[in-house]
């Protein structure tokens, strides 16, 4: 079983626990991994974009000139694909660009990154995290005490307004809560910050 440091906020080590091996301890597998990120990123997606065809433009209504004899190419309308400020031909048009992954995909991908962390020793586990009131210089002090430098995920049992807002305004930190936990999140940032409760949440969901 992986075994990891549980640290309170000022950056001292309180004791050792085990991670289960059924989640923090399997072989990353790259390739469900990046199937995931794919999968996310492209739900992301709002595909409101939208071009005017040439019935949408405004204008056109009359052949520009007559068919033969004036030593043009014969022309339809002033809208058609090539003329400028005409319509677009096969542009883009609103979509849905959703599309799901099986269920064991899903769970692989969050145990193989969830192993990443432990593998590059970039998980930290926490005893808590309670702050009095809203304050920013309280995580940073926390960040700096864990010895924390570049991107970091903050992961809590339960929504708590102080901490989330407190952590909103310092670059490259976001907090998530278990229920939303994505593998997007847990591989783009360098540190995962997990609160022992969340630990627990994760083991019992995808144990």
């Amino acid at each position: 079983m992986p075994k990891v440091s549980v640290f309170d906020m000022t950056g001292k080590k309180l004791a050792d626990t085990e991670l289960s091996d059924a989640v923090f301890g399997v072989t990353p597998n790259k390739e469900v991994m990046h199937a995931m990120v794919v999968n996310y990123l492209a739900n992301q997606r709002q595909g409101t974009q939208s071009t005017l065809t040439r019935t949408e433009v405004r204008g056109g209504g009359r052949k520009p000139w007559r068919q033969k004899g004036t030593g043009h190419a014969r022309q339809g309308s002033i809208r058609a694909p090539q003329w400028t400020h005409g319509g677009i031909a096969l542009g883009p048009k609103p979509r849905d660009y959703r599309y799901s992954l099986n269920k064991k995909v899903r769970r692989l991908a969050m145990k193989s990154a969830l192993s990443t962390k432990v593998i590059d020793n970039n998980i930290i586990v926490l005893d808590a995290i309670k702050l009095e009131e809203f304050k920013t210089k309280t995580i940073v002090n926390m960040l700096k005490a864990l010895n924390v430098e570049g991107k970091a995920l903050i992961v809590m049992p339960e929504v708590d307004n102080k901490v989330i807002k407190s952590a909103a305004n310092i670059p490259g930190v976001k907090t998530t809560l278990v229920n939303t936990l994505n593998v997007y999140d847990i591989l783009n940032y360098d540190k995962f910050i997990v609160v022992q409760d969340a630990v627990a949440k994760i083991e019992e969901v995808y144990a």
